[in-house]
């Protein structure tokens, strides 16, 4: 098991709601960690989300299970 896995398993999520993101700032912050995870690596985007106090369960769906991330709003 990677440091990741044991991180997520550790944490005790919770299961994440089904409703639309709801801030621009929140889309720009999650964007971002996606993009630092395709060009660095899925520590530095989970460091990143949570400098920013993203929810460990939002890391988790949007880190590991790209099909469950929320619709973002309009650019």
């Amino acid at each position: 098991m990677n440091t990741f896995n044991k991180a997520v398993a550790a944490a005790h999520l919770p299961r994440p709601s089904k409703h639309a993101r709801s801030d621009a700032r929140s889309r720009d912050i999650v964007d971002h960690a996606i993009v630092v995870q395709e060009t660095a690596n899925t520590m530095a985007a989970v460091e990143y989300l949570k400098s920013h106090d993203v929810a460990a369960h939002v890391i988790e769906r949007v880190l590991l299970d790209p099909q469950r991330r929320r619709t973002a709003l309009p650019a």
